[in-house]
């Protein structure tokens, strides 16, 4: 018998004269000679040896090779529809992988992959390395909203497929869903929800089979196009009927079982103050000032965890919600209107139950005193933003009945003015951001675009709601117990740099010490120096691209654009899963902190943190798509006509513009033919090659609407007069000569990409790049007004 440390040093040798070679079990042995049952078992035994040493590895056919594994890299593939893609990798500081088509391996857009590089990328080349995808471990779509279209008779019975789903998705429509015959027989145009069943494979590279869940209607059918968004961002729309059950089983109004230990304060003036057509409540305030001269906060929230109660059926339903959902015509809420309009809402004039966050606050904005605890209050007066703009200026008027409550506004307002100075004197950033409401008639068409204003009143309430927010995320830090807090990291370095570099080219510099991070004063002090310059949009466009997203977490990590150390979501219980949470813990720790207590909450923070966060995120891509869609809906008969606009974001395949009432849309730089323009990235601008025009961030700009697309959500504009274009205001001598852009049909990679993942993809990444300059899409979205 053979040792296997014999047999290790022959295998190791074999190996290395061979290493090209890939071997199987059975041509090892043969190589070896081995024959005696007793050498093979050592064979086996040598070659895991030499596996674990890294000497040799093991592919996916089981076969044996010399070298460590590689490693495996995995990311997101990013399909464009000419047939390539991009592999992103988390955390990676790399450019984008680019995949050809023909190594791609049938992954679609959001498809987790495994690949291998080909070729590394170029020293100094902004493009990334060439790879191959090995391996589709994971798809983004399990199942779609599409387009049904029946087959021919002749053809189903042939195939047993009674027709075809095509999604509106560009990155998938070329992928057309054969619909296997499970009962539902949909007609021409409706739409559809399918389950993928099969993915695109080598037999069938081109389409995918699915069974149909839901029919949603008839494309054209009135809230059929919102729908089928809503369904597409698996938002949920209905609530299941054990939900609807509990909830019509909760009273309808306060009983005395449920005052047992709470605090009285249906005596005191509290109001709320929310938009003309709110119909939920889940704050109220009061106001007054106390002998010493400080200010008395009262901030009181809906209870909403007295009715949600842990392991029932509408606390599963709310957990997988994880927030209301604002659409143009109607609310996705998070619980059942009998709850979310009905006990859990603070309606005037009748009593509810709270968790209730009194404040002491000082001439300083300081809160110098705070007590938490459950309470029964009733508000005083239903009134809105509108009306209480008006009083402050002077038109008491508006209040009608609510005359008594003015003195209590008017401290409200100087409440307010003290607490923002406190804000902005630590450093918080406050960008100021047009919004819009979409005004749409009975059938859900848009027929106008209006603009929001906010006024010291809902910025009276933002204050407010700041104020009860981190004084609860302190309260509980300070007292060592586990609680779910709102993060907003320090920007990561790398990020800051460049956007310190972008600043270095308008003279504007950060006073930083170096080796230190950057702060938020520093970054609020550009925002000040800036305001009213022309560098105004550019700058504060490429600050928020360079700022991380806020998220849920377990652990007190601060929030970077408030300048705050410590953040929680309190306020909004009615439409915000982490809310009732903060609740739900505030109600425990008020009986019991003890170590068992702690150790639960310890556990299911994380997760809670996770599907949170991401709950939001899908509700707000959800709420934006809908935006998105109506606006060009709105635009769709207004194609010819000449519009003033804003440049708001250039891209190295044109740029997007903006109107005043926020419609924003793309002017494709194959339709800037005056000139042959190119993007330079450290300007954030498309200067012309011959004329030296040139285009970037916050430049007005007039423009003619040439095409609407309102399935793809797109709005295509062309420059009305080019010939007004400044010239640029910096060294162009880099921008070159006019050179032949390459043909992407076969597979090369984009001709002009730049960081460009997506080459001239008129829905590439850039569209999502561009989110942090939407609604609701603040990378730090600190926004506790409603969104209604």
């Amino acid at each position: 018998m053979t040792t296997v440390g014999h047999i290790r040093n022959e295998l190791l040798g074999l190996f290395r004269r061979n290493a090209q070679v890939n071997y199987s079990v059975a041509s090892l042995q043969r190589a070896l000679k081995l024959k005696d049952s007793a050498d093979i078992k050592n064979m086996v035994t040598a070659l895991n040896g030499l596996m674990k040493d890294s000497f040799i590895h093991q592919n996916e056919q089981e076969l044996y090779s010399l070298g460590a594994p590689k490693a495996v890299i995995v990311g997101t593939f990013r399909g464009n529809d000419k047939g390539f893609g991009f592999v992103s990798v988390e955390d990676s500081t790399d450019p984008d992988v680019f995949i050809a088509p023909p190594n791609t391996k049938n992954a679609i857009d959001g498809d987790t992959v495994e690949i291998n590089i080909l070729h590394p990328a170029k020293p100094g080349d902004t493009r990334g390395a060439d790879g191959e995808v090995t391996k589709v471990t994971g798809h983004k779509y399990t199942s779609l909203v599409g387009e049904f279209q029946p087959l021919p008779d002749k053809e189903a019975r042939q195939t047993g497929f009674i027709g075809t789903v095509t999604s509106p998705d560009k990155k998938i429509h070329k992928y057309p869903i054969l619909v296997e015959d499970t009962g539902m027989h949909p007609q021409a145009g409706d739409m559809v929800m399918v389950e993928i069943t099969h993915y695109p494979d080598n037999v069938h590279p081109a389409s995918m089979t699915g069974m149909m869940s839901q029919n949603l209607g008839n494309k054209n059918d009135p809230g059929v196009d919102i729908m089928s968004i809503v369904m597409s961002n698996h938002v949920k729309a209905n609530f299941p009927q054990e939900v609807l059950d509990q909830a019509q089983s909760t009273p309808d109004h306060v009983l005395d079982t449920d005052r047992t230990g709470r605090r009285d304060i249906t005596d005191q003036a509290v109001v709320t103050i929310d938009g003309d057509d709110s119909k939920d409540f889940d704050d109220a305030v009061t106001v007054w000032r106390l002998d010493n001269g400080n200010f008395h906060l009262g901030v009181h929230i809906a209870d909403v965890s007295y009715y949600v109660r842990p392991g029932t059926p509408l606390d599963d339903e709310a957990y997988d919600r994880g927030t209301s959902t604002y659409l143009t015509d109607r609310v996705i809420p998070m619980l059942p209107f009998r709850l979310s309009n009905g006990i859990c809402s603070l309606n005037p004039d009748v009593d509810r139950l709270a968790m209730s966050c009194d404040m002491e606050i000082d001439a300083h904005g300081h809160v110098v005193n705070h007590d938490i605890y459950p309470s029964v209050i009733r508000s005083h007066g239903r009134l809105t933003y509108n009306n209480v703009n008006k009083a402050l200026d002077g038109d008491t008027s508006v209040l009608g009945d609510h005359q008594e409550l003015m003195p209590m506004l008017t401290e409200m307002g100087k409440l307010h003015e003290i607490l923002y100075k406190m804000r902005h004197e630590r450093g918080a950033i406050d960008f100021e951001e047009n919004e819009a409401k979409i005004v749409v008639d009975d059938d859900g068409h848009p027929i106008d675009i209006v603009l929001r204003e906010r006024g010291t009143s809902e910025r009276m309430i933002e204050s407010f709601m700041l104020a009860a927010n981190e004084t609860v995320a302190k309260h509980y830090y300070d007292a060592h117990l586990p609680f779910l807090y709102r993060v907003h990291e320090q920007p990561d370095k790398d990020s800051m740099k460049e956007f310190m570099d972008f600043l270095a080219t308008f003279g504007i510099q950060i006073h930083n010490v170096k080796g230190k991070d950057v702060t938020p004063r520093m970054l609020q002090q550009v925002v000040t120096d800036v305001a009213g310059t022309p560098e105004e949009a550019m700058v504060n466009v490429k600050l928020l691209r360079s700022l991380q997203q806020a998220r849920y977490s377990p652990d007190p990590l601060g929030h970077f654009g408030l300048a705050a150390k410590y953040y929680s979501h309190f306020t909004s219980p009615i439409r915000r899963y982490p809310d009732l949470v903060a609740h739900r813990m505030i109600r425990q720790y008020a009986h019991s902190t003890s170590e068992d207590v702690k150790a639960k909450w310890k556990q299911v923070l994380p997760d809670i943190a996770v599907q949170t966060s991401t709950a939001e995120r899908r509700s707000i891509d959800t709420e934006r798509a809908v935006d998105d869609l109506k606006k060009a809906e709105y635009m769709q008969d207004k194609v010819g006509q000449e519009f003033d606009a804003v440049v708001s974001s250039v891209l190295s395949f044109g740029m997007f513009v903006q109107l005043p009432n926020t419609v924003e849309g793309l002017v494709h730089i194959s339709n800037m033919t005056d000139d042959y323009y190119q993007f330079v990235e450290q300007q954030m601008a498309l200067v012309g090659a011959g004329s030296h025009r040139m285009y970037r961030i916050g430049q007005p700009i007039r423009v003619r609407l040439e095409n609407v697309d309102v399935e793809q959500h797109n709005v295509d504009f062309a420059i009305v007069d080019p010939d007004k274009a400044p010239e640029a205001n910096f060294d162009t001598s880099d921008i070159k000569n006019p050179q032949p852009r390459r043909n992407n049909n076969h597979g090369g990679k984009p001709s002009f990409g730049g960081n460009n993942r997506n080459g001239n993809n008129r829905n590439g990444g850039q569209r999502q790049q561009r989110g942090g300059q939407k609604k609701g899409q603040q990378p730090f979205n600190q926004m506790h007004m409603k969104r209604k």
